[in-house]
């Protein structure tokens, strides 16, 4: 039987294990990228595993999330990133020079690759037909360091596209109409793999937006093949040489199909607060909005933005609107500029904002209180725009854009006006990588600076054979990263100092969690469904560390975030029967006991001393995972080893 393009690409790269569903095999990861909300955390720790340059074909660094720079911190973890990716071998993109993903699909990225990021949208350059994995940052410091990467063999789901596109309608609406059926946590698990006729139509920019939003069903990864709409794209970035073909056996198989008739697809929405609650543009009605923003690594391409200049052009922004706009490279930005497309959105109205995640993140241009925003990004959670009371819409640019004009959610279709998007595409984008620094050849002249605000990381000690603590606290279904270890424009400029970023830990829903747990010497947390679902961050399991939790007993946890638990040392476990999740409460006291010989056989017993109740949960772990938490955590099993 024939293979799939994950199938070969696995293959290609397994160094242990087998291709076995459900089974951990190693892979070996040729590519790493780091943002910089994240890469300071992830230097650190390559820094501590004693290595001289980095292993990999090639690793970047890129500076996209941490952009305001309103004390010293920001700039401080710039220069950080900066000499260390000198020092180790590793390429540096300034800031300015665009989102790590959106720069990374233009310069960097390569068919047939594996690559492994230390940010859950790295799977954007699936669109070209990379094996791309967002992981925490210590996976990624391993992969540099020239470890594998341990997978969970998934399943893949092919994803059948027929038909064409009507005009108005987006590559956004095909992710949005596969979150509607699979939801934010039906990817679990699982690499879709996009196939059908319907690709014919489909650019990179398009099968980029489909794979980088492919992160909120909770998948591991999504990929397009490569084919010759991507050596179209390969042509005009003028890297024909990292391009080749990779397309799936005719005879492959998939463990599940879904069908996409694009024809019969209409503009939608994500409505609030999750980028699974799809609605049809029309359907949702012409709600009054105060807000649009273009941009982020979904939706920041030249076509993106030249789509967005065409349906601009001539009008102006609604007098009740903000419209902001955000390129996603400086390739972008300078293509806009000289082609007038950006005199014509400026001309509207619209504010320009560099090129950086920014209000993605909530970097800036957080809503006002209750206002509506509709915004062209991946993510709608609760509190992530800088604005608790603030109801965020996620769309296509088509729909943003018409709707900043009318000044409320308008199906682009219904507009009064035509637009004609012939004439977009380029035959060859502007190549300028000054931007992009190669690391030094003489390593040991670098020195690497280290401001103030950088502080080591948190380690956990050895797992003990039993625990007693109280229930720190207990959150419901869908609990994300953001909740966990919010990342607004207050708190980014202290990924580098979890001591102090600890104290704003679960701090949108609980304000006195950080107290409450210091107080208590630790203790555990008690979660639904899809437990750390969204962004990458370690800092969500390295934050609770450093506050003393020494486990989350959950309905059932995101991929990345059980991985960055187990990576510090902190037990994740499963309720075996949901109903037990109702009969804890918040300050109830836990104890688990026997917890050597429960790893081992997946099955731990709890008391819950308060209401005098056992209750039994699945710990199911490999044994590289088993190790590590007996270890105390992934970095201290390695020392162990070298020990």
């Amino acid at each position: 039987m024939g293979k799939n393009i994950v199938e070969k690409i696995l293959l290609e790269h397994l160094v242990e294990g087998e291709l076995k569903k459900g089974t951990t095999a190693g892979i070996r990861i040729d590519r790493t990228l780091t943002q910089d909300s994240t890469g300071t955390m992830a230097y650190l720790q390559l820094e501590a595993m004693g290595i001289d340059r980095v292993k990999t074909k090639k690793s970047v660094a890129f500076i996209d999330h941490n952009m305001l720079q309103q004390g010293f911190e920001n700039a401080d973890d710039h220069k950080f990133i900066q000499t260390i990716a000198n020092k180790y071998g590793i390429y540096f993109s300034k800031p300015g020079n665009g989102i790590c993903h959106q720069v990374n699909l233009e310069r960097f990225s390569v068919p047939g690759d594996t690559l492994l990021g230390s940010d859950s949208h790295t799977p954007t350059a699936g669109g070209v037909g990379m094996l791309a994995i967002g992981a925490g940052g210590l996976d990624v410091a391993l992969a540099m360091a020239g470890e594998a990467y341990y997978i969970k063999v998934p399943q893949v789901i092919k994803v059948e596209l027929s038909g064409k596109l009507n005009h108005m309608v987006s590559s956004k609406d095909i992710i949005l109409e596969v979150l509607r059926r699979q939801t934010v946590k039906g990817g679990v698990g699982k690499v879709y793999e996009y196939a059908g006729e319907g690709l014919e139509n489909l650019s990179v920019p398009q099968r980029a937006t489909i794979t980088n939003m492919g992160a909120e069903l909770g998948a591991t990864t999504s990929i397009f093949p490569s084919d010759e709409k991507t050596k179209e794209f390969f042509v005009a970035q003028d890297r024909l040489e990292d391009w080749k073909e990779l397309l799936a056996d005719e005879d492959a198989n998939y463990d599940e199909v879904i069908k996409i008739d694009l024809d019969k697809l209409e503009p939608m929405v994500a409505a609030p607060h999750s980028p699974d609650n799809i609605r049809r543009c029309r359907d949702e009605g012409k709600i009054k909005i105060d807000q649009v923003a273009i941009g982020s690594c979904t939706n920041s391409s030249y076509e993106d933005l030249m789509k967005v200049s065409k349906i601009l052009k001539g009008r102006k922004v609604a007098d009740n609107v903000s419209l902001v706009i955000a390129p996603g490279s400086r390739q972008v930005m300078e293509m806009i500029a000289r082609n007038g497309a950006l005199g014509d959105i400026i001309s509207s109205g619209a504010r320009i904002l560099e090129n950086s995640c920014g209000p993605c993140i909530g970097m800036g241009q957080s809503p006002g209180t209750d206002a509506v925003s509709i915004r062209t990004f991946n993510r709608n959670f609760y509190g992530r725009s800088g604005t608790n009371s603030a109801q965020v819409y996620l769309s296509s640019p088509e729909v943003a854009a018409v709707s900043a004009i009318y000044g409320c959610l308008m199906d682009p279709r219904d507009a009064d006006f035509e637009v004609d998007f012939d004439g977009i595409a380029v035959d060859n984008f502007l190549i300028d990588d000054s931007m992009i620094i190669a690391p030094s050849k003489d390593p040991d002249s670098v020195e690497i600076v280290r401001g103030p605000n950088i502080k080591p990381f948190p380690l956990n000690t050895a797992l003990e054979n039993s625990l007693d603590g109280k229930v720190i606290i207990k959150v419901e279904d869908n609990i994300t990263t953001d909740h966990i270890m919010p990342s607004n424009a207050k708190l980014l400029p202290y990924r580098s100092n979890i001591p102090h970023l600890s104290k704003f830990c679960f701090s949108t829903i609980d304000e006195d969690f950080a107290e409450r747990s210091l107080n208590n010497k630790g203790g555990f947390i008690i979660a639904g469904d899809n437990y750390g679902q969204g962004s990458s961050r370690e800092h969500a399991a390295l934050a609770p560390l450093y506050l003393g939790i020494k486990g989350v007993i959950a309905k059932s946890f995101a991929r990345i975030h059980k991985a960055n638990l187990i990576n510090s040392g902190i037990l994740p476990m499963e309720f075996e029967d949901l109903a037990d999740f109702e009969s804890i409460d918040q300050m109830d006291e836990l104890f688990v006991e026997d917890i050597f010989d429960g790893i081992k056989s997946g099955r731990l017993k709890i008391k819950n001393k308060t209401k005098n109740k056992e209750f039994f949960v699945k710990a199911i772990f490999n044994q590289k995972e088993i190790d590590m938490l007996m270890a105390g955590g992934k970095l201290n099993s390695i020392k162990m080893k070298k020990d």
